[in-house]
Parts: structure tokens; sequence; C-alpha cells
């Protein structure tokens, strides 16, 4: 028979969470999931090796009121930053051809509540309606634009591909269909400026 796996207490769920930490830039929420995967990964291995199941159920219980105290103390030292981590992420994801909408459910998906969310992409995206937000959500739709190869990005010995479609692909990842049209509308050199000057900001 297995040996009984010792439950995971503060010590070793700290630990847990500093290097998962050191790895992943992260939120509340995620490193609350990450340490109670940790716990049911234990329970698991306790079953197995004997323990019942309600004792098991009792650790596990006892475990979600430490890996609160542990997201709450990592959060004051400054490691878990939901605000920081949403501006960082809202920038990179559009300027990996993600439009607004889909940075703020992506990020909402992560657990970001949802002021944390606009405030966030308000800072790195500028405010919606802006001059800025607009040439950030513009060079985004240009990024996707030259990874579908469309649009000012298309390529001379393909032949065109069907202008429903192409909005489509744009709906489907959250551009509106005025900035789809600017955005294929384009010609090549200034749209590879605007993509330059916006991942220069």
């Amino acid at each position: 028979m297995d040996v009984i796996p010792p439950s995971p207490d503060y010590q070793s769920l700290r630990e847990a969470a500093l290097a998962h930490l050191a790895r992943f830039a992260t939120t509340r929420q995620s490193l609350r999931q990450m340490l109670q995967r940790r716990v049911r990964r234990w329970g698991v291995r306790a079953m197995r090796a004997g323990m019942f199941a309600e004792e098991v159920a009792m650790q596990e219980e006892a475990c979600q009121s430490l890996i609160g105290q542990i997201v709450e103390e990592m959060e004051q030292l400054g490691a878990v930053d939901d605000a920081g981590f949403s501006r960082s992420k809202a920038r990179n994801l559009t300027r990996s051809g993600r439009s607004r909408r889909a940075v703020q459910a992506h990020l909402q998906a992560k657990g970001v509540d949802g002021e944390t969310v606009r405030q966030a992409v308000d800072e790195s995206l500028g405010e919606a309606g802006e001059d800025r937000a607009r040439q950030a959500e513009l060079a985004a739709a240009l990024v996707l634009a030259r990874k579908r190869t469309v649009g000012p990005f298309h390529r001379a010995d393909r032949p065109e591909k069907d202008r429903m479609k192409v909005l489509a692909i744009f709906a489907r990842n959250g551009f509106s269909q005025d900035v789809a049209v600017k955005a294929l509308a384009m010609d090549r050199e200034e749209a590879e400026d605007l993509i330059i000057e916006f991942r220069s900001l």
C-alpha cells in the first residue's frame, strides 16, 4: 500500500505560490486556482493511498482558508497585482492582434473584476472613443490582417479572399465592422507604419 502523502500546510502552499509567481505573472484568481488544484491532486493521491474520502474532504476544506491567506499575503507583497497584470496583458494582447473587446473578455476570464479590467484597458489602450484607443484598435486589426494575409497584406500571387468571409474573421475576433473596413482599405506601407508606431509606445 502507498504511503499517504502529508497534507498540504501553510508552508508548502506558500512555497508553491512563490515558485509559481517566480515563473508566471498571474491574477489573484489564477493563483487561488493553482493552489486549489495542488490541494485536489494531494487529495487524489491520499485516497489512492487509503485515506478515507471524508478525511480528505476535511483536509481540503481546511486548506481553503490557508489559500485565501496566502493569496492576500502575495497581494500585499506586490507579487500579485491584478491591475498591473491587466495593463501589461492588455497591451500584449492588442499587439498580437486582439481587439479591445477580446482583451476585456480574456482578462475577465482570468478572474479580474470588471472595474479593474476597464481601468487597465483604458490606461494601456486609451479610453474608449479617444484617438489613442481608436489607433490601438486599428493597429490590432492590422496585426490580425497581417496574420491572415488580407487587406494591405494580401499577397499578389494568391486569389483575393471573399470580402464577407474576411469581415467575419474580424467580427469573430471582436472588431467592429468600421474598424475592419478601415484596416482592409489601408495601403501596406501605412499599415506597417501604424503597427510599428503602436508597438513602440
